[in-house]
């Protein structure tokens, strides 16, 4: 589904240049569940937004199905990127004024979709991230793991073959942070949606069932976790 080549995002030129990533390469399959893990400054984030069409690679080649998207004119990757894959951010990215149904079909009734049909694919999405009847609260009525709830729905109300999540639960206690990543968990495995996610936490490898670790821009490991199991502390 994902194939990712000799990736390259280089700051600046010469020898002072940061090599942000320095050739990363794998493959992703439909239906897997990702963690992108490392220390700070390890690349991952960078790595994510690439994957996400929200930044330009220096050098390599990045495909999504066969289509070498990293290639594509602006418009066209803006295009796909409002259309086939979803993004959550670790600082939910809301907007405050707007009810939690609002926040997710925004994005549908940008594609040109209408308001009824956009208000109903909304009240689904968030069903299934376990928001049913909150679907008219503003993010100042709702708790922080609500709020990502929120952020997921609209991340997943486009239908997109690939979810990116960028450290989700960085501002959520333990608990929150459990409730969103039983959502991904139950989203993976009950929906088939193929989801990678930048974190920093060891025990949130018991959910996913692979780990890329990366340090200072290459790819130092990349591990089966399925049959793993890492507590929080």
């Amino acid at each position: 589904m994902i194939l990712v080549k000799d990736l390259k995002r280089y700051y600046g030129t010469g020898e002072t240049a940061v090599k942000a990533l320095n050739g990363v390469s794998f493959e992703i399959n439909k239906g897997e569940f990702v963690a992108i893990m490392g220390a700070s400054g390890s690349g991952k984030t960078t790595l994510l937004r690439i994957l996400a069409l929200l930044d330009d690679a220096t050098d390599g080649m990045y495909t999504i199905r066969g289509l070498e998207v990293s290639s594509l004119p602006e418009a066209e990757r803006s295009y796909y990127r409002l259309t086939q894959v979803g993004y959550v951010f670790q600082d939910y990215a809301l907007i405050n004024e707007m009810s939690a149904a609002e926040n997710v079909y925004v994005l549908s009734m940008m594609e040109g979709k209408s308001k009824k049909e956009s208000y109903s694919t909304a009240l689904e999405a968030l069903d299934k991230v376990g928001l049913k009847g909150k679907h008219d609260k503003v993010p100042g009525e709702l708790s922080g793991g609500e709020k990502q709830r929120v952020a997921i729905a609209r991340a997943i109300a486009k239908k997109p073959d690939i979810m990116f999540a960028d450290e989700p639960c960085a501002n959520l206690d333990t608990n929150n942070s459990k409730q969103v990543l039983d959502v991904f968990k139950e989203l993976n495995e009950k929906y088939g949606q193929t989801i990678i996610m930048v974190t920093h936490e060891p025990w949130h490898v018991e959910y996913v069932n692979r780990v890329i670790t990366l340090e200072d821009g290459t790819m130092i490991s990349d591990e089966n976790k399925q049959n793993s199991t890492v507590s929080p502390k």
